[in-house]
């Protein structure tokens, strides 16, 4: 195998199959020793949280290709904490698709003056640029098209993808007392030019909560794919 990215939470290979390989690790993003799913930094290492995330993008990619939904899964090893993987461009160098159904994170920074925490939100999708330098700026549908990044008509499908995703594991959550806050998920070009899900869903891109409680990443794996 040949290591062609190294990433904050993962590893990818190239493999001679012409697939890639994922290698998941412990560490999470957040900051302080807090972790946040919609920080850029990685923010601490959890014991276990590589094999959890694994396990739970795993059980959702099943999930999206039931559905219908086109993703670059092919197969996992959980033992290995390895997934292997179509190959797929990036927008740009990178889009973070985030839907929101309560106001948090981010979103209040933002929009404080406006929103009150944990206010209920209609599968809000915003698009965020990958850029550290910049701390991963929010763009608009116009500028992602003006820019060249992606066009107006792959945009559309990107929004009803993310949205048809994201209510999926909201749907599946809602079944186990667990509220989805928001999920930020990641999209690419197959080789043909289709707009297929990418990266992974797990608990560390996710905020989600029992009773009012914060479910933690290693914890959320547990009540979604042990029960």
């Amino acid at each position: 195998m040949n290591k062609v990215y190294t990433g904050k939470t993962k590893d990818v290979y190239a493999l001679d199959s012409g697939n890639y390989l994922l290698q998941f690790k412990d560490d999470v993003t957040g900051e302080d020793g807090v972790f946040d799913p919609g920080a850029n930094t990685v923010g601490l290492s959890i014991e276990g949280a590589g094999k959890a995330g694994l396990r739970l993008t795993t059980y959702f990619f099943k999930k999206c290709l039931e559905a219908g939904i086109p993703t670059h899964f092919v197969e996992a090893d959980i033992d290995a904490q390895t997934m292997t993987v179509v190959p797929a461009t990036l927008f740009g160098e990178g889009l973070e698709v985030i839907c929101r159904f309560r106001a948090t994170g981010s979103f209040m920074r933002r929009y404080g003056k406006y929103a009150e925490e944990g206010q209920a939100l209609d599968a809000f999708v915003e698009v965020t640029l990958k850029d550290d330098e910049r701390q991963d700026p929010p763009i608009s549908e116009d500028a992602l098209d003006m820019l060249g990044i992606l066009s107006k008509a792959e945009y559309s499908i990107l929004k009803q993808r993310t949205q048809e995703i994201a209510c999926l594991v909201k749907d599946e959550l809602a079944e186990r007392n667990i509220d989805l806050y928001d999920i930020k998920l990641e999209f690419g070009r197959d080789q043909h030019g289709d707009i297929l899900l990418i990266d992974e869903i797990s608990g560390g891109n996710m905020r989600a909560f029992k009773e009012g409680v914060y479910v933690e990443p290693l914890a959320l794996t547990e009540l979604i794919v042990s029960n």
